[in-house]
């Protein structure tokens, strides 16, 4: 464990500086009083090192928090084509992704399955879990420089991305907010994404995206996909065998190939699973922490956790890059 300051203490890879620690002048000091004077070292510091961690402010509400993302002249993102149930608490932020206490959910940078995604993630602690809860966070700069070159050289074409909607993963209604089938198909040519409605009238689509991608303000090229989500191998074995079983491996609820449509071995994934975990930073929440993340510098995940735990996200700036494709 590394020990930055009395009151902040985290696991990080040898010179890892993320996150960015901000306190105030005087504990309890409002975080919304103290932005003028903070703006400038916060915004330099996300661009920089990726993200902030401001601690010690008082953020009494969730309005507060959205005060403070809303005030860095972006208005905030709708969670459209999302992969993961969430509930918006109001006004463009978000609960976390709400799966069961006990998973981990695995680093990623938000919506980096598809060719559109925010530029910026805030994260906001209403109420520590009393065990465990971390938001685990990694440079995705860092990420790629450790990938080995195979793997680099394997993933840069991109990644296909399969999805089948329906009773065993996030109904379609609910990924596009609508019920309408013109809608849902009229974001699909938007977003250059291909769609078959199957004869049980559920959905299945077809992308292909980066798996490796230039920053478009810095310039720097960072590891930016989710095939190891997506994959079937991040299924627990017992899952994944009744689900080929049930299902076949066409309509498994989502799945990840190479940019030519073969199959990603589960040993490489294997393998930029361990990179992953060998660029995570872990720290324990504080009530009224606020982070702020470039969400392509940097990559976010959440680990299991025992009581209960709040935390809320916001999103924002959002960047494509359809005309790469």
């Amino acid at each position: 464990m590394i020990e930055l300051k009395s009151r902040f203490v985290r696991k990080a890879p040898p010179g890892s500086d993320l996150p960015a620690l901000i306190e105030p002048a005087e504990r309890g000091e409002p975080l919304l009083e103290a932005l003028p004077r903070l703006r400038s070292e916060i915004e330099a510091q996300v661009a920089t090192v990726g993200g902030v961690l401001l601690r010690g402010f008082d953020v009494p509400s969730v309005e507060s928090f959205r005060a403070f993302a809303t005030a860095f002249d972006h208005p905030l993102l709708s969670y459209e084509f999302g992969s993961t149930p969430r509930t918006e608490v109001g006004g463009g932020v978000y609960t976390t992704t709400e799966y069961p206490a006990h998973q981990s959910i695995p680093l990623h940078n938000e919506q980096a399955y598809t060719r559109m995604w925010p530029m910026k993630a805030w994260f906001h602690c209403v109420t520590p879990a009393a065990e465990g809860g971390e938001t685990p966070i990694a440079d995705s700069r860092s990420i790629y420089r450790r990938m080995p070159a195979r793997i680099r050289d394997r993933f840069a074409p991109g990644i296909v991305y399969v999805r089948n909607y329906g009773d065993f993963d996030v109904c379609w209604q609910k990924v596009f907010n609508s019920e309408r089938r013109d809608d849902v198909e009229a974001f699909c040519r938007k977003a250059g994404i291909n769609w078959e409605w199957k004869a049980d009238g559920d959905l299945r689509t077809f992308q292909l995206c980066q798996a490796i991608e230039t920053h478009p303000v810095t310039g720097e090229t960072v590891w930016f996909n989710q095939a190891h989500l997506f994959h079937i191998s991040n299924l627990q074995v017992e899952v994944r065998e009744s689900l080929e079983d049930l299902l076949g491996v066409e309509n498994l609820p989502r799945n990840a190939f190479f940019a030519d449509g073969s199959p990603i071995p589960d040993e490489m994934l294997d393998d930029v699973r361990a990179v992953l975990d060998a660029e995570s930073v872990s720290f324990p929440w504080e009530k009224g922490d606020v982070m702020m993340l470039d969400n392509m510098l940097v990559a976010h995940a959440r680990a299991p956790f025992k009581g209960p735990r709040n935390v809320v996200v916001a999103m924002a700036g959002s960047h494509s890059n359809l005309g790469r494709f």
